[in-house]
């Protein structure tokens, strides 16, 4: 009998520097207030220079293994979910590999913006439920504040940089783990938010350097207005195929890009307050760390509990959207 997939442990890493509503006013046209009341933030953690992708992604996973109390060498897979990765290749899991010491591992990275984290799940999941693997490490990081304009206040202020991971292992006897998932691409929207810069399309230039191509460029109404509309239907779906309904959830965590974004996709799926996670307040948009740093805020909480219903939700650039339906297990 096919055994399911869980998530087993979890860790996460921010930086310890911050970067607050009160420090962005010193740097361009903006201030609390108004951050506060459009985005629902009040800081974010930003690196130091020199330290990268691979560094917040590592500490991330030490921390996970030692929540489950295994080592490093017993990993079979790393998948690291980020567009901001230390360079164009190696991919950045080869450098997680090395940093933690997981020899026995082989993996690679995932490019699904702000959702890719909960894509990499799935890959993740049905690599365990095929047999393949006991043990694998989804890991979700970035360091946004690499590849911002701090002189474009529509932008700057929603990103911060962050990592989290997840390790993944069989269900045991009475567990359900992963249930199922619906994720879905429209690639109309990608100019909607994107870099344009440092690809095959427009290397790197002194010319594109000037012309800011290698920071993010986001059409803000369209983003949010999709984000929602998205969110809420795949969310839908996804309940209606496994006859559920927002009742049966005992939370939701969703990507946060926006607390705004998330109260409106939560009042669309007629959830509560109660149960839904919102940490954007502390962290911004990590992207791809998002998910992973609103589990742990929830199991610090107390809002996540053994053989809860929980609904994961996305939405990013490409356009990507991902929603997964779990049974928690830890």
């Amino acid at each position: 009998m096919r055994s399911g997939a869980k998530i087993s442990s979890i860790g996460v890493y921010v930086p310890p520097k911050l970067l607050t509503n009160a420090d962005l006013e010193k740097m361009v046209a903006t201030n609390d207030e108004w951050i506060v009341e459009r985005t629902g933030i009040h800081q974010r953690h930003i690196v130091e220079p020199g330290v990268a992708t691979s560094d917040l992604a590592a500490e991330a996973a030490r921390c996970c293994l030692k929540r489950r109390g295994i080592e490093a060498s017993e990993v079979e897979m790393i998948i690291v979910a980020t567009v901001t990765p230390d360079m164009m290749f190696p991919a950045t899991a080869c450098l997680v590999q090395e940093k933690i010491g997981a020899t026995g591992a082989w993996g690679f990275d995932l490019s699904a913006a702000c959702s890719g984290f909960i894509y990499a799940l799935q890959l993740g999941a049905k690599l365990i439920e095929s047999g393949v693997h006991k043990k694998v490490m989804v890991i979700g990081a970035d360091v946004m504040s690499s590849i911002l304009d701090y002189t474009d206040r529509s932008t700057c202020i929603l990103f911060g940089d962050g990592a989290g991971a997840v390790l993944l292992e069989p269900t045991e006897e009475g567990e359900i783990g992963f249930v199922d998932f619906v994720h879905e691409i429209d690639g109309s929207g990608g100019s909607s938010l994107y870099m344009p810069g440092g690809g095959s399309l427009h290397p790197s230039t002194a010319e594109t350097v000037a012309a800011k191509m290698h920071f993010v460029h986001q059409e803000g109404g369209a983003v949010f207005k999709v984000a929602v509309r998205k969110m809420a239907e795949l969310s839908e779906t996804l309940l209606t195929r496994n006859e559920l309904t927002a009742a049966d959830l005992d939370c939701f965590i969703p990507h946060q890009a926006n607390r705004r974004i998330i109260q409106a996709t939560a009042e669309r799926l007629g959830l509560p307050e109660d149960k839904v996670v919102i940490n954007i307040g502390e962290y911004g948009n990590t992207t791809a760390g998002t998910i992973p740093l609103a589990m742990n805020t929830a199991l610090d909480r107390d809002r996540l509990h053994k053989g809860d219903t929980v609904l994961l939700a996305s939405f990013g650039g490409g356009f990507t959207v991902g929603t997964t339906l779990l049974r928690w297990e830890m």
